[in-house]
């Protein structure tokens, strides 16, 4: 089994009501390249896309841009119980497929974000949260977001850091790049904060291998907090990026995950393609391909997931 801990997803009627309640109807539109891929809001098609790779299982988390960048708090906290109820369903409906879900948050509304990461951890048995890498440009150890991490590191579950730039350059090639410093920047602000001292077991999954930029340069900036945090595979098919997240943070801290289903080809033919499966496969032999042991990338697969999500699998 292959459990793939970042993969996205927009459910029916949270993409729609989300389009309707957008307040500046612009930010949806430079992100339809996204929105349009059919197995991102199509659960037929993903479930097609699912069946060429035997053996993998998602992580379901709602894809950008986050809900706080969108919409007012009160629809925030409508649209983010829309979202979870409905990834609950899918988990239920087809355990062979989904191993678990990732609440979404309204982040612009703290005490809410706290009840509903609370409700849909107790109730609807979520493995974790998602957070981005700023809300609404307060960096993630402003003592605001306390109440989070206190509840998470009471459940001792994960929270899941998306990468997200306070712009959205025109090239897709620039965002990229964006993001993955926004990633480093607040990995570093967290590392260097009252978060880990006052919770130190609090555990955080980045996206994209800690964006790169921290293993590749972490000889350079040495804060060893840094190597407490999990980090998936989502490097595009780069077996050197895997290695070098491996020698970082060791491989109890590094986790299967594609982004499945974008992908550059999505950016690359805008319109060509109407549903693509990422690089699922291209991620799957990455790390097949990497130089370690098979127990390693069996941990890396599916045996960190289990134990880190608390898997009933």
């Amino acid at each position: 089994m292959k459990i793939d801990i970042f993969s996205h997803i927009v459910t029916p009627k949270y993409g729609n009501t989300l389009r309707k309640r957008e307040k500046s109807g612009t930010l949806l539109s430079k992100l339809s390249v996204h929105f349009d891929n059919e197995a991102l809001n199509n659960i037929d098609v993903r479930l097609r896309v699912l069946d060429r790779y035997p053996g993998v299982m998602q992580v379901l988390t709602v894809t950008v841009a986050p809900l706080e960048t969108l919409v007012s708090p009160s629809d925030a906290i409508e649209l983010s119980r829309i979202a979870n109820d409905e990834m609950a369903e899918l988990v239920l409906k087809y355990p062979d497929k989904f191993a678990a879900a990732v609440a979404c948050l309204p982040l612009n509304d703290i005490d809410a974000a706290v009840k509903e990461a609370e409700r849909a951890i107790v109730q609807l048995n979520f493995a974790g949260v998602q957070i981005f890498t700023n809300i609404n440009e307060k960096p993630l150890d402003d003592l605001e977001f306390k109440p989070l991490y206190e509840l998470m590191a009471r459940h001792d579950l994960p929270l899941w850091i998306h990468p997200w730039g306070n712009a959205m350059p025109s090239h897709h090639l620039v965002s990229s790049y964006v993001w993955q410093y926004e990633t480093a920047s607040a990995m570093e602000r967290l590392a260097l904060s009252w978060v880990f001292d006052t919770y130190p077991n609090i555990k955080f999954i980045t996206h994209h291998c800690g964006g790169g930029l921290v293993p590749f340069f972490g000889q350079r900036v040495r804060v060893p907090n840094l190597r407490k945090f999990y980090n998936d595979t989502a490097v595009y098919g780069s077996t050197a990026a895997l290695m070098c997240g491996y020698d970082f943070f060791g491989v109890d801290h590094l986790l299967f995950g594609t982004d499945m289903p974008l992908s550059t080809a999505n950016l690359h033919s805008p319109g060509a393609m109407k549903y693509v499966s990422g690089y699922t496969q291209e991620t799957i032999e990455s790390i097949e391909n990497m130089n370690i042991s098979n127990t390693d990338k069996e941990k890396i697969f599916e045996g960190n997931a289990r134990r880190l999500l608390k898997l009933p699998l």
